[in-house]
């Protein structure tokens, strides 16, 4: 483990900093991704994180703990996020016919139709802000990486509560 001398030597190395880059960055752009989609849409982009998840699962559906752990929430937090997006009829719940405890959530028909129109749209800010900075080689190694970076802390999160 290193050393430090000062706090000024551990606030300024290089694996500390690029860290903070990297949070920074990400902070950054969800707030202007998030408010863009606040602004257009009326969802926050906690909320369109879901549908997402919902997208993805397909008519299968996702269960209430799988959306837990992808979003790093406790089930109280991402119960309370499925209940905010059923009382905006953007998704379906329905318990699951293996084991009636599991709550299964799929997108809605509204729900659907709106992550259509704020994916669209959300493709677009990335683009923008993320994608056109960079070549086209740069966004294929940024991507990878952020791809085996992400893979690898989510084998390390704990099964959230």
């Amino acid at each position: 483990m290193k050393e430090f001398g000062s706090g000024q030597e551990a606030a300024n190395d290089h694996r500390v900093l690029v860290f903070g880059r990297l949070l920074g960055a990400a902070n950054r752009l969800e707030f202007l991704l998030g408010r863009d989609l606040e602004q257009e849409f009326g969802i926050s982009h906690s909320l369109f994180e879901l549908l997402l998840l919902a997208g993805r699962a397909g008519d299968q559906g996702i269960p209430v703990r799988d959306i837990a752990q992808a979003r790093v929430l406790t089930s109280g937090g991402a119960t309370r996020l499925v209940q905010r997006a059923s009382a905006l009829g953007l998704i379906e719940r329905e318990s699951s016919v293996s084991d009636a405890r599991v709550q299964l959530i799929r997108l809605s028909a509204h729900g659907e139709d709106l992550l259509l129109r704020a994916g669209s749209r959300h493709v677009q800010s990335i683009e923008r802000y993320l994608l056109d900075l960079l070549s086209p080689a740069e966004a294929e190694v940024f991507s990878e990486a952020v791809k085996r970076i992400s893979k690898n802390a989510a084998q390390e999160l704990p099964i959230m509560p």
